[in-house]
């Protein structure tokens, strides 16, 4: 992999991909919407002479084109706000692979675990069933089938499947709000069941797996999961990045009954109802395939990876 483009280089996922892009000396362009938060985001990352900005819109094939000349990978991690998913996620989908197409383009997807519906073993490889039952599991098997289809003859396409996750730059997950709040001393409410262990992966750790699976060429044209280490429950993630931030507020579990009062003002909240079984019912990643190819994934434990996340976001407060 000689150039690369990432779609959505600000958000969430994004952000780590680029940082692990350039750290690998990948000369590496950062797309996004805003002009002013690639700035940022290079401004972060200490400009470094590989890595170049391009403002523009994913939703238009022209657009990411234009930017992405000459590059071999297209990271596609833009994101759709939860609320309008049903909607924009096909259109977009459709966007990024027209001009993977007209590109000749490998495509690494960014995507979840919806399609997957309800858990049927103990820890998912890559071959389990898709039998979603809900409207985001339905949209989001569709959109697989999109990126995957046999119509493309020139783009090579790859999905990477990611849990739930947290990081200093995690802005749509279940915890980022709640992260945030620790970080800066405040009460707060966390989403679904605190004592059930679920599965949470560290998305810089997520980014270099991403990269390692997108630097094979025999990767391509398959799904691959990004697992997360050692489950762990609300309870414990809470009381560790409590200690972190050196502060205890409150912090309530929000069920179904309360996310539909809420969802009548918020309306994410009111798209979160449909998704709380994955609380109660945790999806698990299976990594099996992932160290067959690549050996050994290497994790940052939960306790020392959400501490950094809540003093990276306490030095974000302090620098605003």
């Amino acid at each position: 992999m000689k150039k690369a483009i990432v779609l959505g280089a600000t958000g969430g996922v994004g952000n780590p991909l680029v940082a692990e892009l350039v750290q690998r000396g990948v000369s590496t362009v950062a797309f996004g919407r805003s002009q002013a938060k690639l700035e940022a985001l290079a401004e972060e990352l200490g400009r470094p002479q590989c890595l170049t900005l391009a403002a523009g819109d994913a939703f238009k094939s022209e657009d990411i084109v234009k930017a992405a000349a000459g590059v071999d990978v297209i990271f596609h991690s833009a994101n759709i706000p939860y609320h309008e998913m049903e909607a924009r996620l096909l259109p977009l989908g459709e966007a990024v692979m027209q001009a993977a197409e007209q590109l000749g383009a490998k495509v690494v997807v960014v995507d979840g675990i919806y399609p997957y519906g309800r858990r049927t073993v103990d820890k998912a490889t890559e071959d389990h069933p898709k039998m979603p039952h809900t409207r985001k599991g339905k949209v989001r098997h569709a959109y697989e089938q999109l990126i995957l289809s046999p119509r493309w003859s020139k783009a090579r396409p790859l999905i990477v499947r990611l849990p739930d996750y947290y990081g200093p730059s995690a802005q749509a997950s279940y915890l980022s709000v709640t992260m945030e709040a620790i970080a800066a001393g405040k009460p707060t409410a966390f989403i679904g069941n605190m004592t059930i262990p679920r599965e949470y992966v560290y998305l810089p750790d997520a980014a270099r797996m991403i990269v390692q699976i997108a630097s094979r060429d025999e990767s391509y044209g398959q799904n691959w999961h990004i697992p997360g280490p050692a489950l762990i429950s609300g309870r414990d993630l809470v009381r560790i990045a409590q200690q972190a931030s050196g502060k205890r507020k409150a912090v309530i579990p929000l069920g179904k009954i309360s996310l539909s009062l809420f969802g009548l003002f918020n309306p994410v909240m009111k798209e979160v109802v449909e998704m709380l079984y994955l609380t109660e019912e945790p999806f698990v990643l299976s990594g099996e395939k992932y160290e067959q190819a690549f050996g050994p994934i290497r994790w940052t434990p939960h306790e020392q990876a959400i501490a950094a996340t809540i003093r990276s976001l306490m030095e974000k407060r302090q620098g605003l």
